[in-house]
């Protein structure tokens, strides 16, 4: 499939189940790092809507969360009524190789600077590669209740430590995967979102960019700064504590950046990120991560919020989480160089 025919799939069904027609939707947000010329309004063709704004947003990893955050922009501000937001990406598409960042000097592909900010926090703080791996584990475990999931096998963690080695300390079960795939939501005004049954509503919205290149991306190699921005602006956006997230989807692109979300977000204390990892406090990655779902750079965002709007709304099936009211996604791109953060509620 084109990368086009793969947006049109979410959306066709949000069409059908969404109670909604094609003639109410004013804007349509195409995320992907795809260079189609004109795609969100070749994509409005396809789906036969005539919208009154079509974009293309490319933002790497986090190019879904700036799409959602555009038409929530719209919204809010009075331009539409009602925005399709869909991601789309082929697993060989542009946005997998960053040639142009030459601080990277020969080490061009992601798990290299993973490898770098692993063993960072390891020297640190004294992470280990288990934790690490745990991570993995964990992931592939709720991937294994996902039907749109890439990966559904669970894996132990004798599995993961013993996978073949890409870039010391990163092995190839920690490693997300490229792939094609999409996903779509659908923005509504407040009015409109209080006639549905269980909306779901954004309550804040965080975003930071320090820099395009990794030598400028954070002042140090343990944390994300601006993963920690961008939480704090969405916190005080939704007027909630950390302490308040019932559930969360974290960029685990490789597992070590879900152990520094943790500490960048709040969850754990700065250096215990690689002890929070078994925690039953807060529900991460319900769907399975991004290890666990793959990594279609321009859907991943997108991805992320579907799910917790699901789980929200009650609507997950099988991966259910009991009596959740808020939750967190948390988006990053280029090696953290930009974070996005979109806090949620019911």
């Amino acid at each position: 499939m084109s990368v086009l025919e793969l947006a049109c799939e979410p959306c066709v069904e949000i069409l059908k189940e969404g109670g909604i027609s094609t003639k109410e939707i004013d804007a349509v947000l195409f995320s992907s790092c795809a260079t189609d010329q004109y795609s969100s309004a070749i994509i409005s063709e396809m789906l036969g809507i005539h919208p009154k704004i079509v974009h293309r947003v490319d933002n790497l990893c986090n190019s879904g969360t700036n799409a959602i955050t555009s038409a929530f922009a719209m919204i809010a501000s009075g331009l539409c009524d009602t925005a399709l937001v869909v991601g789309a990406e082929k697993g060989k598409g542009p946005g997998n190789r960053l040639l142009w960042d030459i601080t990277r000097g020969s080490f061009m592909l992601p798990p290299q600077w993973a490898a770098i900010f692993a063993k960072a926090h390891m020297r640190k703080y004294g992470t280990t590669e288990e934790q690490m791996a745990m991570v993995s584990v964990k992931n592939r475990k709720n991937a294994a209740r996902n039907s749109q999931a890439l990966f559904r096998k669970e894996v132990g963690l004798q599995d993961v430590m013993n996978s073949r080695k890409i870039a010391y300390p990163i092995k190839l079960l920690e490693c997300s995967a490229p792939c094609d795939g999409a996903s779509a939501v659908l923005l509504l005004s407040e009015q409109r979102a209080r006639r549905l049954d269980n909306p779901v509503f954004i309550k804040g919205i965080g975003h930071q960019t320090n820099s395009a290149s990794l030598a400028k991306a954070t002042s140090e190699l343990t944390r994300i700064d601006a993963a920690r921005s961008a939480t704090s602006r969405a916190l005080e956006m939704s007027q909630l504590k950390i302490s308040q997230i019932d559930i969360a989807e974290l960029h685990d692109a490789f597992t070590i950046l879900e152990i520094i979300a943790y500490e960048d977000i709040g969850f754990a204390k700065t250096g215990e990120g690689g002890k929070f990892v078994n925690q039953e406090q807060i529900i991460i990655n319900p769907r399975g991560g991004i290890i666990g779902c793959g990594h279609p750079v321009g859907a991943t965002g997108v991805a992320q919020v579907a799910e917790i709007a699901s789980q929200l709304a009650g609507k997950a099936g099988m991966r259910q989480v009991r009596h959740c009211a808020n939750g967190l996604v948390h988006n990053l791109a280029a090696a953290g160089s930009s974070a996005s953060v979109i806090v949620m509620g019911v």
